[in-house]
């Protein structure tokens, strides 16, 4: 009997699956995305071996970067002395240890085909994170990740190929905003720091995350999160600030750092002057600044209704749990009655049978007795009681990754291997905007022509920036939209 009903729920449950709305959900439906996540990752893993072990290695950077670790190891603090082959160590702490950790596991830099291993390992990981993001905000189809994730070419190349620091540091933030999302304060703050630590471009979230502190802690909690960032990273730089403070500062968070044009991809089209020129690097941050202010405000009115929202899930979650507690113990309780009930206590003589077949018969042919059944049938099956609370991460999300793509808009310049910051955020702002479906992937197929494109061209920096400034209107008509809508009904 027990063996026949776990076979009668298997084949209910493959009923459901097999179904045509369950399986359309899988490629449509955000909420179905858990299955797409799974063939996403095992797809990216044999894409990624298969690119290992296929496609020739290019050095750029990883041979200059294990030479700046090796000075470290052997014993050498002053930032300004740590050189590699393509100039001096600009990166904080964070990045000295951990490619001194990755010196150490490829036989001092030497075993390039460990190293992309090692990388695979790591773009596995940042896409359990992103994909995690993703399944709890529940905003972009399946199929719009399974295209976009695996189909570009430079992504793949900058984790892959390249072994950049830029991956490695996008993965701790996106360790942080996935501790941020479970309520987690200090472990997302701690990974926030290492993430800056690795690489200062993860300064970017800064402006929309200190008003998330703010909202959500108030400014004691908010001045505890700053000492906990602040303390992280004297920590990681104390070797270097105890012996050379000046160079360490300078060397790690240069804020005047002047980039080489020869690997702009969106600045092609001015001259070398214009594009190392201090006035158009503070008209820039201007622009930035003015981006900011104008953002920032509907920012804080999306952490408000998260902070909201989150204070009545704390309220209301405890309840529903306790409900569905109660059911479910009901009906086991219903499921071991029935069962007893079912089990034959004493033999009876066919006297006794006869009996009682003839009254089965006589109650189902009763129509009181018809909807007797059905009331029961209704009462057995489990009640389970539940509210999506995950979609409130669009409220947090949003607007993080909006602020980071402003930064992004507004650079001086943008390197190939920059492409990381901010394309696993793209199908979720183009999603946040009204664009038709067409539309959206036209621009992500812009985009990814443009870094594509090497070298690059007036004709794709141009582009780029109209891609970026559509997908910012879009954004930020929409979520203007949406404020005024919710301004009237309150």
């Amino acid at each position: 009997m027990v063996n026949r009903n776990k076979l009668r729920e298997v084949y209910n449950d493959l009923k459901k699956v097999l179904t045509w709305n369950y399986l359309k959900g899988i490629i449509v439906n955000p909420s179905q995305l858990h299955v797409g996540c799974f063939l996403i990752l095992i797809a990216e893993l044999i894409i990624n071996i298969l690119v290992v072990e296929r496609v020739p290695y290019t050095e750029i950077d990883w041979k200059a970067y294990m030479q700046e670790c090796e000075g470290f190891l052997n014993g050498t603090l002053d930032y300004s002395k740590l050189r590699g082959d393509t100039g001096p160590l600009v990166y904080p702490a964070g990045f000295v240890y951990i490619y001194s950790m990755f010196y150490f596991l490829t036989n001092h830099g030497t075993n390039i085909k460990l190293a992309q291993y090692i990388f695979i390992f790591i773009y596995l990981l940042l896409l359990t994170l992103v994909l995690r993001i993703y399944r709890k905000t529940r905003k972009v189809p399946p199929y719009v990740l399974v295209i976009t994730i695996l189909t570009s070419y430079r992504i793949h190349s900058i984790h892959i190929l390249r072994m950049f620091n830029d991956p490695v540091a996008v993965l701790f933030l996106y360790a942080s905003l996935n501790f941020f999302l479970d309520s987690k304060w200090y472990l997302g703050s701690l990974f926030y720091s290492l993430a800056v630590s690795i690489k200062m471009n993860i300064l970017l979230y800064a402006p929309a995350l200190l008003f998330f502190y703010l909202v959500n802690l108030g400014l004691k909690g908010t001045i505890q999160q700053l000492l906990l960032c602040g303390v992280i990273q004297l920590v990681l730089g104390m070797p270097f600030l105890l012996v050379a403070p000046i160079a360490y500062i300078k060397g790690s968070f240069d804020l005047g750092r002047v980039f080489n044009h020869t690997w702009t991809v969106n600045y092609r089209f001015l001259d070398i002057k214009t594009f190392e020129s201090k006035f158009f690097h503070l008209t820039l941050l201007g622009i930035h600044m003015m981006l900011l202010i104008l953002c920032l405000p509907m920012c804080i009115k999306y952490f408000q209704s998260y902070c909201r929202l989150k204070y009545v899930q704390r309220q209301v979650q405890p309840q529903i749990d306790a409900k569905n507690r109660e059911n479910k113990k009901r009906a086991k309780l219903r499921k071991d009655i029935k069962s007893n009930l079912n089990q034959p206590d004493e033999i009876l003589s066919k006297e006794q049978e006869a009996f009682l077949n003839s009254f089965e018969a006589m109650l189902k042919n009763s129509s009181q007795k018809s909807k007797q059944d059905k009331v029961i049938k209704e009462h057995e099956k489990e009640k389970h009681f539940s509210i999506n609370f995950d979609i409130l991460s669009q409220l947090f999300i949003l607007p993080m990754f909006l602020v980071n793509f402003i930064g992004i808009v507004c650079a001086r310049s943008l390197h190939y291997q920059f492409y990381s910051w901010y394309f696993h955020t793209l199908p979720y702002l183009l999603w946040c905007t009204n664009y038709s479906v067409i539309v959206r992937f036209l621009i992500l197929a812009l985009i990814e022509l443009c870094w594509n494109t090497y070298p690059s061209t007036d004709i794709t920096s141009a582009l780029l920036h109209v891609c970026h400034i559509s997908i910012l209107y879009g954004v930020y008509k929409k979520m203007a939209i949406e404020l005024n809508i919710t301004s009237k009904l309150t």
